[in-house]
């Protein structure tokens, strides 16, 4: 890696592909590439020149966010713990081609790929003691052997050369070499490497990861067209039935969809809070339940409208979708303030009642809910088309708001009439109590 704060194995590493201006873009047919086709194509080609490669499509903050929070790389990680790394690796290998066949799986990868052999030093305990070694002087005379060490230097002018010993390229290949190289000890005494060590050529992982005081590995997983959670829940259920853990071994996943489940958590809990401080408002302005239950009704009628919305634009629900039903609920109650508060007031007069009063009160009120309605629908238009960097929070948000102001506007002029008309008695009594 380039920099000390990015360690990452010698089979790792991060090319950046600077993408030109989306107006530039092809189109497909009417509409511009998105940037899963373009990353979906991107990867195709590179399978094809390169094969043998895994590669993952990320953005740099994304994965920047996904190592902070989970420690890899990727939006979703099905993390393996267990004490052997050869079986962690096997089961690493089931569980991604489990994933792999799993619809919305883009780009999936195993964090720990394949083995290299190492040069394996292991003293011998009983030698070193009859020769009076330390283990110091074993790893001085490989460290300088095969890794060098400076000597000195040579000055020509004003520049400076270090001169390292060290032994060969060919030398440091000869494994023979290597076991009789000389290890200096106690007055000036040596013994060769091979007398007071075991030396191999072994396979072993160049990188351990651990987690929770355990070895684990991961299958990294970038998702494209699918949400998070529908994704991890088909599979979640796929691993679980055709993947058979040992004893000792378990898995965990993790990533965004870890995140989500936690905000998910929040918004049970803040969600109906806000719609009963929304409950409490309306009754506090109106003083009746009857009223304050009429108005609150159209909460549940901008829900739909958000939530079909998300439907013909092919969006998953997502955090800044929920926040958009929250934002949307305080829209669609103030239009029924409005229109509600209009009716008590004609009511009052006593001079109308019935359908004429319903229907002089919507007229009137038409264009007070329809400027509320219409001034947030085209704050978030340009939102909702947005393709541009945040587009994936903004998009979400827009979608709910639109679709619900929409939904709510045409039902309460409608619905919450006739509801009205339906509660005139409960209308009558209140009045009277004002009147009083």
């Amino acid at each position: 890696s380039e920099v000390a704060t990015d360690p990452m194995g010698v089979n790792v590493s991060d090319t950046y592909m600077m993408l030109k201006p989306r107006e530039e873009w092809p189109k497909t047919g009417f509409f511009k590439k998105s940037y899963e086709e373009l990353v979906t194509e991107i990867i195709q080609k590179l399978e094809k020149k390169l094969p043998g490669q895994n590669y993952l499509a990320s953005q740099p903050i994304q994965m920047r966010f996904n190592e902070l929070l989970e420690g890899t790389r990727a939006d979703v990680a099905v993390k393996i713990y267990g004490p052997d790394l050869g079986k962690l690796t096997e089961l690493s290998a089931q569980i991604k081609s489990v994933v792999s066949e799993v619809q919305g799986a883009g780009d999936v990868e195993m964090d720990m790929a394949g083995t290299s052999p190492i040069l394996r030093v292991e003293p011998k305990s009983a030698e070193l003691a009859s020769y009076g070694a330390h283990l110091s002087d074993i790893l001085e005379s490989v460290s300088i052997a095969l890794g060098g060490e400076e000597a000195g230097a040579i000055y020509e002018g004003d520049r400076k050369f270090p001169i390292v010993v060290r032994l060969s390229e060919k030398d440091r290949e000869d494994l023979d070499t290597v076991r009789s190289l000389p290890v200096g000890l106690a007055g000036n005494a040596t013994a060769t490497l091979s007398q007071l060590t075991n030396l191999d050529f072994k396979e072993t992982y160049g990188a351990v990861s651990r987690e929770n005081s355990s070895r684990r590995t991961a299958v990294l997983i970038n998702l494209r067209g699918r949400d998070t959670e529908s994704f991890v829940n088909e599979a979640r259920e796929k691993v679980e039935k055709e993947v058979k853990m040992p004893d000792g071994y378990f898995v965990e996943w993790g990533g965004n969809f870890k995140n989500l489940q936690q905000a998910k958590q929040r918004l049970l809990i803040l969600t109906p809070i806000a719609l009963a401080l929304v409950l409490m408002m309306i009754y506090a302005a109106f003083g009746s339940i009857p009223q304050t239950l009429l108005i609150f009704s159209c909460v549940p009628l901008a829900l739909v409208g958000g939530v079909v919305n998300l439907m013909i634009m092919g969006l998953p629900f997502s955090i800044s979708a929920g926040v958009g039903f929250i934002a949307l609920s305080g829209i669609a109650v103030l239009n029924g303030v409005v229109l509600m508060n209009y009716l008590n007031q004609l009511r009052l007069t006593g001079n109308l009642v019935g359908i004429a009063l319903v229907r002089k009160a919507t007229l009137i009120r038409l264009r007070p809910v329809l400027m509320t309605a219409l001034v947030a629908i085209f704050g978030f238009i340009p939102m909702m088309i947005s393709s541009g960097i945040g587009s994936e929070v903004q998009r979400p948000l827009a979608t709910v708001v639109i679709g619900g102001i929409i939904s709510s506007t045409l039902l309460t002029l409608v619905v919450l009439p006739v509801l009205y008309l339906i509660f005139e008695k409960h209308m009558e009594k209140f009045s009277q109590k004002i009147s009083h």
